[in-house]
């Protein structure tokens, strides 16, 4: 398994333009957003990253939005995704567009996300599935060097692994776009929606909605046990007649 934190310079996309059939994954994010958007309450929304900037959130209730990135022009601050400048526990929900697949450490960024999250706030997460025609298009050598492949790409499970060792539960985790083909998209949809389930598992784009959680998910039995009570001591009693 490749180790989750690299050392090399990964070429980072800040704007779906960067991306092949950019427009096209951005409006199938955008539009099961637009399905969690009434589902999200809070005061403060985090979009961290340019990919995250350009979608919309105008159905959102949450009403002070950040965007933050370096190089997008829709960003509201700038400031480093390892070092985010909030309070601890101040965002009701954070947006992860592709981020993890272009960061060297997305540990860090995770760390660094829950550290600012409220308590029972909500995570979304985007990006490439590795075990997918998209994925596997990574391992041809020449396309190394371009977008989306030069990126590194994390299979679902994997993340919810992580979200999981952080506290979060993931209340939906979507796999689709089987067929990563932007030419008759009205076709690949419809055959798509009419495969068994087991086929999504190599859809090549994820969906995760993550919620943190301040119990432990699975409840930690202890190890002791009580000791049983003791219980009185049997006597055997003879009874013996006396004669006279």
């Amino acid at each position: 398994m490749e180790p989750a934190r690299s050392e090399k310079k990964i070429d980072k996309p800040h704007s779906w333009d960067q991306l092949k059939n950019g427009q096209w994954v951005s409006e199938s994010i955008q539009t099961r957003l637009d399905e969690w958007w009434p589902k999200l309450f809070g005061y403060h929304m985090l979009k961290l990253g340019g990919l995250s900037c350009e979608l919309a959130s105008s159905l959102s209730n949450i009403q002070h939005q950040v965007h933050l990135d370096i190089e997008n022009q829709l960003h509201t601050l700038i400031a480093d995704g390892y070092d985010l400048p909030f309070l601890e526990k101040s965002i009701d929900v954070v947006i992860l567009a592709h981020q993890l697949d272009y960061c060297n450490d997305p540990h860090r960024m995770l760390r660094e996300v829950d550290r600012v999250m409220v308590d029972d706030g909500y995570l979304i997460v985007t990006g490439f599935n590795p075990m997918s025609l998209t994925g596997c298009a990574s391992i041809l050598p020449w396309r190394k060097k371009y977008l989306p492949w030069s990126g590194r790409m994390f299979t679902p499970s994997r993340i919810s692994d992580w979200l999981g060792v952080l506290n979060y539960q993931v209340v939906e985790c979507q796999r689709y776009a089987l067929f990563p083909i932007q030419s008759y998209r009205p076709l690949w949809t419809w055959l798509e929606n009419n495969i068994s389930d087991g086929w999504r598992a190599f859809g090549s784009l994820y969906f995760i909605v993550a919620r943190k959680r301040t119990y432990p998910l699975k409840p930690i039995k202890p190890h002791w046990r009580l000791k049983r009570p003791l219980s009185p001591v049997r006597v055997n009693y003879r009874s013996f007649r006396i004669m006279d």
